[in-house]
């Protein structure tokens, strides 16, 4: 591998216009893919196989009209005045009539057209808490209005799910309720948290790249040898992001997609450009090598780690296709393929861009620097740090432990859900929505429930007198607030139920309501011969978050198994892989823990620019396992294989791992950092989901890197010594030697060299 790695440096570096050229032509190919077919994205996070997938799925087919998705506006009035005046109602029944008029919205009138209706004596003896706002003393078609008069929460329904709208529906709706407020009026109109927009991207994200920047300045010394990470990262963002939105037409795309490209590309396509120009530079200015031969020899040995970490990045990515939800594995995918660009331009690009750099790449500063102080002056602060680790190796191992055990404790009250309004900042229009519907109607109304009856006899048939029992039943249920009949389709085998439970829609409440409901042998459905089904936007969520729930422990020892075998392979040891394995499992511990209590919990909520805690986002877990497990194995494989490189080379015990930690500590130090910098650019990002991302990422390398690689693992290999690299004959024979370090690489150069004298 370092052979032909160093083969391919050097031919980049000879003929850079060849390569540059290659890739500015991919990239105008996706500048021009993305011309012709634009982009497409859906917020749509849809788990096949759940039970309200099934039940929406039976909808969609046999009553469309009713498997849309739902929303709703809230109108306020001032303080102390009422919406029901002549000229208020007038306001709002006009944006009523135009919403009701557009494509993809039901009109009631519609839905009673395709379904029969159901007798209004079954939900008769109902204590409806709320009364229909009236206009000429008829009631306005999907209104209610609160006790006090002061709100009004109008709900409708797409004959879509809000994912496969256009987006200019809800802008649409939107402006048309908001038309209220004109002048004198009086009248705020508040869109529900479904009518909102997409996540973005924000400005704050650009301060990590800014970090990035300065730390890559640092850490090479020079402008020109600093900018080179940022644009080959830049140019692997474009390259990748772009391709996905290309084929956005043939695959379906989820929002969060594109922004976590952007999050891992900027990420790994930095770090992996500064090891090889770093590598580059320690050659020239240690070696005295030319820039070519420097360059080439980083690529073949330097890059062999990249190829192996973006290996393990890639292979810990895809490992979310064997979990098979689909939205989950296209953001896997998306993700993977972005690494794997980058890994290809840090091999390539990067050493063409090296070699119309050529020489310039140290300045004469840095080469009377390095001849002054000579070789053996590197005893630095890090030098001091490895020789502390490992003097007191056992009070280090035995306080991480403790501090990040500590620090996990959190992970067993986590509770994952999808964001709603009730977690948004107090300033969204989201949020708004959420504190004046339950201010008025209570939190149920901001996640209703579709229930869907059919008899248990297959040729059987619904009675209107059934219905009515079922939703006196329903009604009687301590955790339902309100219960409506929607009706019954043709063939009488099929009811439609609105339900509204007392509970928000992430409450544990509403969970075990949603349980309760689809129970067999309960008494709603045993005792009026019925197979109830619950869905709805909450009941979605709740199986999605259930589902991915029991499937992270299965992610979990994939990851543990993949990590074994790989780091295996790349370490040619069993204590070494054991170890890096344990290591990433306590950080990844600490990181949910952590989170739990920022996110959840609401600890120093203020800091990190949010009001109130919530549920963690159902996907997260998964998603930032993969991520991090990758990325802790990119700093595991530069750090160790520079031991194992000093331990190959000679050095024995204490000193294999203090020389190895000298050598690598301070680009896995910068590159810590710029990783952290980029990561924790998106924890201020407006979108909620965004936010608990970019901080589990940044707080997940910001453990793994500095408390597990860089302080627990020189103390372990401290403990073990030479035989940390202990590998039984039999496998040693049966694994390929991959040659990460490069150790038959540089033997053939040096037999070459003495070849030629």
């Amino acid at each position: 591998m370092s052979t032909f790695l160093y083969r391919l440096g050097k031919s980049a570096y000879s003929k850079p216009w060849y390569f540059l050229m290659a890739w500015l032509v991919i990239l105008g190919v996706v500048g021009a893919l993305l011309g012709v077919n634009g982009i497409q994205s859906s917020s749509e996070m849809k788990i096949e196989g759940t039970e309200s997938q099934k039940v929406l799925d039976k909808l969609a087919a046999e009553l469309p009209a009713a498997a849309g998705g739902q929303a709703s506006v809230a109108f306020t009035a001032p303080d102390g005045e009422r919406l029901d005046t002549p000229g208020r109602v007038a306001l709002i029944q006009k944006a009523i009539n135009d919403v009701y008029s557009m494509d993809y919205i039901i009109n009631p009138a519609e839905l009673a057209a395709e379904a029969a209706a159901a007798d209004p004596a079954a939900a008769a003896g109902q204590a409806a808490p709320y009364g229909p706002l009236m206009a000429n003393g008829v009631p306005v078609p999907g209104v209610m209005l609160s006790a006090d008069g002061s709100i009004a929460l109008f709900q409708f329904q797409f004959t879509v799910q809000q994912t496969s709208l256009p987006s200019s529906v809800p802008d649409n709706v939107i402006k048309a309720v908001t038309a209220v407020e004109q002048a004198g009026s009086g009248i705020t109109a508040i869109p529900s948290d479904s009518l909102k927009s997409t996540p973005s991207i924000g400005s704050t994200e650009a301060v990590g790249v800014v970090v990035a920047a300065v730390v890559l300045l640092i850490t090479l010394g020079s402008v020109v040898a600093a900018g080179l990470p940022l644009i080959t990262a830049l140019l692997g963002v474009a390259i990748s992001v772009g391709g996905a939105f290309a084929l956005s037409n043939l695959i379906q795309m989820n929002d969060i997609t594109p922004i976590l490209a952007v999050m891992i590309g900027l990420a790994v396509g930095i770090d992996y450009s500064l090891f090889i120009v770093n590598r580059q530079r320690r050659l020239i200015l240690d070696e005295k090598l030319s820039a070519r031969e420097a360059a080439s020899r980083a690529v073949g040995t330097a890059g062999s780690a990249v190829f192996f970490a973006g290996l393990t990045v890639i292979i810990a990515l895809c490992g979310m296709l064997v979990i098979g939800i689909g939205f989950l594995s296209t953001m896997a995918l998306v993700a993977a393929v972005s690494v794997l660009i980058n890994v290809l331009l840090a091999l390539t690009l990067l050493p063409a861009l090296l070699g119309l750099v050529g020489e310039r790449i140290c300045t004469a500063k840095a080469r009377t620097k390095k001849a002054a102080s000579g070789k053996s002056a590197q005893h630095g602060f890090s030098h001091r740090w490895a020789n502390a680790t490992v003097k007191y190796r056992w009070v280090i191992i035995i306080l991480v432990v403790l501090v990040l055990g500590t620090a996990a404790i959190p992970v067993t009250k986590m509770e994952l859900g999808i964001p709603s309004g009730a977690s948004a900042n107090l300033d969204t229009p989201a949020r708004q929505s959420y504190d004046i519907i339950s201010k008025g109607f209570g939190e149920g109304f901001n996640g209703p429930l579709l229930l869907v009856a059919e008899p248990k006899n297959p040729s059987g048939k619904i009675s209107m007198e059934t219905l009515g029992k079922l939703v006196q039943e329903l009604q009687m249920h301590d955790n339902v607030t309100l219960v409506s009949p929607m009706g019954v389709n043709a063939t009488g085998d099929i009811a439609i139920i609105s339900l509204i439970p007392r509970t928000g829609p992430t409450d544990t409440e509403t969970r075990n309501l949603v349980q309760d409901l689809r129970d067999p042998a309960s008494s709603l459905a045993s005792g009026n011969e019925l197979t109830l089904g619950v869905t709805g936007f909450t009941a979605i969520n709740i199986d999605m978050s259930s589902k991915l729930s029991d499937a992270f422990p299965v992610y979990i020892g994939i990851i543990v198994i993949l990590s074994l075998i790989i780091l295996l392979l790349v370490f040619r040891s069993v204590i070494v892989p054991i170890k890096a394995t344990v290591g990433f499992i306590l950080s990844v511990l600490a990181t949910f823990g952590l989170t739990t209590a920022v996110y959840q919990w609401g600890w120093l909520h203020s800091l990190f620019g949010f009001d109130t805690g919530g549920p963690l986002l159902s996907f997260m877990p998964i998603l930032v396992t993969g991520i991090l497990y990758g990325l802790a194995m990119d700093y595991q494989v530069f750090l160790v294989s520079s031991m194992r490189e000093a331990y190959v080379h000679g050095r024995h015990g204490n000193e294999s791992v203090v020389h190895g930690y000298d050598l690598a500590s301070r680009v896995v130090l910068a590159a810590g950092i710029i990783m952290v910098s980029v990561f924790a650019g998106f924890i201020f990002a407006p979108d909620a989901m965004i936010k608990q991302i970019g901080f589990a990422l940044a707080l997940g390398i910001l453990i793994d890197a500095f408390i597990i690689r860089m302080t627990l693992v020189p103390a372990v290999m401290a403990v073990f010594g030479d035989k940390a690299w202990w590998l039984p004959k039999w496998l040693d024979r049966l694994l390929p030697n991959l040659d990460v370090e490069g150790d038959k690489l540089i033997a053939k150069l040096h037999a070459g060299s003495k070849d030629k004298k």
